[in-house]
């Protein structure tokens, strides 16, 4: 009696391939695809078993969706002139209405429900430009990387002194105005206390003329160097006022 086909789709679909070198785990996949409007139970079965290790190995399919399964190759001494006999077979089953017992499912199965697939192993291993460039490139890649990092951390430092030197011939800068201005606002006060200290001698003087007497030599002496205190007081008020503007723009 004739097996049923296969309901699942298999990718891919005749071979399994495992690309060298062999001396660590190499892993493929298998993707099972399920079409149909069923549920469908699967099971993978291979001729080596201790060489392999296969994750599902069983399980169910639900209608419409797909799984992959990972196929792990343990490592092992490759002889290139020895072909590979290795092969997998997926088996598949349309899953019954109360699907509970996975095993009881299997060993009741008839042999015309069973529907199975065919896979073979191929090993393949790296040509010879690509042995001599694989290290080759890993070796480039890796000195980019280090010049790479280099670099930006050059840059970085470049970029630090700049910046702590800057900041500090704006400190020593900033710092002469302050002092410029602390001078000048001393100098102000100490002229303004002059010229208080002048205004309260003249008022007495001019309390001690006579009403209608003229003004003496003295206090007209006095009245005459007022001038030059009030401009001296002018034009420090506006060097402290310059130096007032002058620290703003330098912050």
């Amino acid at each position: 009696m004739a097996r049923t086909e296969q309901v699942l789709v298999l990718e891919p679909p005749n071979e399994l391939k495992f690309k060298g070198p062999f001396t660590d785990v190499v892993t493929t996949n298998l993707k099972l695809s399920n079409p149909s409007d069923k549920n469908v139970c699967f099971k993978v079965k291979t001729t080596a078993p201790r060489r392999y290790c296969v994750r599902p190995n069983s399980g169910i399919i639900d209608a419409g969706t797909s799984i992959n399964v990972s196929v792990m190759l343990q490592p092992f001494d490759y002889d290139p002139n020895e072909k590979s006999k290795h092969k997998f077979m997926v088996q598949s089953i349309f899953a019954p209405a109360d699907c509970q017992d996975m095993e009881a499912v299997w060993k009741e199965a008839k042999a015309d429900e069973l529907m199975d697939s065919k896979l073979r192993c191929v090993f393949e291993l790296p040509s010879e430009n690509e042995k001599t460039w694989r290290p080759l490139r890993a070796k480039r890649n890796h000195e980019l990387e280090i010049n790479k990092v280099t670099s930006t951390s050059l840059k970085t430092e470049a970029s630090m002194m700049s910046k702590s030197t800057s900041s500090s011939l704006d400190d020593s800068d900033m710092r002469k105005v302050m002092d410029d201005c602390r001078i000048l606002k001393t100098e102000v006060q100490r002229l303004r206390e002059e010229n208080r200290q002048l205004k309260e001698d003249d008022g007495l003087r001019m309390r001690r003329m006579p009403q209608m007497g003229n003004p003496t030599p003295s206090s007209n002496a006095m009245m005459k160097e007022e001038g030059p205190a009030a401009r001296m007081i002018a034009m420090v008020v506006l060097f402290f006022i310059l130096g007032t503007i002058i620290g703003k723009l330098v912050l």
